[in-house]
């Protein structure tokens, strides 16, 4: 699976691709994250991707012509199912589509900054808008770091554990169960005996149990027909 990542600032994205999960699905060849400098491709002398907002305001809107000639050189090399813009103003991330962005091949991902980006950009080539929560950062860099990684630990073999993605809360509309590991006894405060039973039926259950009261007390909303 291969991401490109146009942004302004690609260097803030270098971090979070280069360690733990993420570094060892790119050394695996599992995945490839490319990080585009959006100032490659502007037009003028000062490396300029943004201008003043017509019809006025404050802010600084971001120029549809060096997303376009970088967006287009990407086209012409391969196909993209999606072309996703990270914006406030987006679908709500959640589990169910980074499932469903985990069977894609190729996703560009398009970083905004400043006050915005031009909205022909969005209504020419940006396939989807996604948003990771109700509120506004400084640009799209670090919800598209979001994006990536609840996507990439979906990719079978990227895991240890083929079965630790399928196990995750919101897999299966629930918050997942408590965890323990040792000891056993810390300060007279104990494992719960199921999890110590190896009975894998009843332990299953238990857990079953503990996530969907887990959910109910804290994501009543995810039981909502």
């Amino acid at each position: 699976m291969r991401f490109d990542i146009i942004s302004v600032l690609p260097d803030l994205l270098s971090s979070p691709f280069a360690h733990s999960i993420l570094q060892r699905a790119q050394k695996k060849g599992l995945v490839e994250i490319v990080l585009h400098n959006l100032r490659d491709y502007a037009s003028n002398k000062q490396k300029s991707v943004d201008d003043y907002p017509y019809g006025g305001g404050s802010g600084m809107v971001m120029s549809i012509v060096p997303f376009a000639c970088c967006i287009e050189a990407l086209k012409a090399e391969r196909d993209y199912d999606e072309v996703i813009f990270m914006s406030p103003d987006g679908e709500t991330f959640n589990q169910t589509i980074a499932n469903e962005l985990s069977g894609k091949k190729n996703i560009m991902i398009l970083c905004g900054h400043y006050k915005g980006i031009d909205q022909r950009i969005r209504d020419l080539f940006v396939t989807r808008e996604i948003s990771i929560g109700d509120y506004v950062l400084s640009g799209g860099e670090l919800p598209a770091a979001v994006l990536v990684d609840a996507i990439v630990r979906l990719i079978p073999g990227v895991l240890n554990d083929e079965t630790s993605a399928l196990s995750d809360s919101f897999q299966g509309e629930l918050l997942d169960a408590p965890v323990y590991t040792r000891p056993a006894d810390w300060r007279g405060h104990k494992v719960p005996d199921i999890l110590l039973s190896g009975h894998e039926a009843k332990i299953n259950e238990w857990r079953h149990e503990q996530a969907l009261i887990r959910t109910q007390l804290r994501r009543p909303d995810l039981l909502e027909d």
